[in-house]
């Protein structure tokens, strides 16, 4: 990493009829790649880590209004699933974000069964599930001794939406 902080000055002495032109240059290694690699790779790392981050209020608040909006209660609704949802007390204080994280998987999937992934009024539902840190990552983002989402009790839709607009309530007011 030395040799890219590393600038090499140069004089160059060129002849002319006139006499001798001094010229000073500097060169950051133009032709070497490597520190744009670097660079890039920089800027990508920092640009990914604010997106593993835990959605804010605002993010909470924005997907409760949109399953609040009458065209996704009417569509989850028709939906006779039986999904895994945590009751209230349930889930560890610190395995509130995984919780959250195994809601969203079943609703997205009751989604996609209901109404397909590309309808537009969907999207809310599907980008907050972008943000949220997959569950099957090695260096897990969620603490390793909370239960899987199958250890939790299976309840028909409606129970289900109930504790979830539950949590989002409760992790919103933790954040506010």
């Amino acid at each position: 990493m030395t040799d890219f902080m590393t600038v090499f000055p140069e004089i160059l002495v060129k002849a002319s009829q006139k006499g001798f032109q001094l010229r000073s240059t500097c060169h950051l290694f133009q032709e070497s790649h490597k520190p744009q690699v670097w660079l890039c790779f920089l800027v990508l790392s920092l640009l990914s880590t604010s997106t593993c981050a835990a959605p804010g209020a605002a993010k909470l608040a924005h997907l409760q209004s949109c399953l609040g909006t009458e065209y996704l209660k009417k569509a989850i609704e028709k939906s006779d699933a039986m999904l895994y949802a945590p009751s209230a007390n349930e889930p560890k204080e610190n395995c509130k974000m995984m919780s959250l994280k195994c809601y969203i998987l079943e609703l997205r999937m009751v989604i996609v069964e209901e109404v397909g992934s590309e309808n537009p009024k969907t999207h809310c539902v599907m980008d907050f599930n972008e943000r949220l840190p997959d569950l099957d990552n090695g260096a897990s983002a969620y603490p390793v001794d909370c239960p899987p989402c199958e250890a939790y009790s299976l309840k028909n839709i409606t129970v289900f939406m109930e504790r979830l607009n539950s949590l989002l309530q409760e992790l919103n007011s933790m954040q506010t």
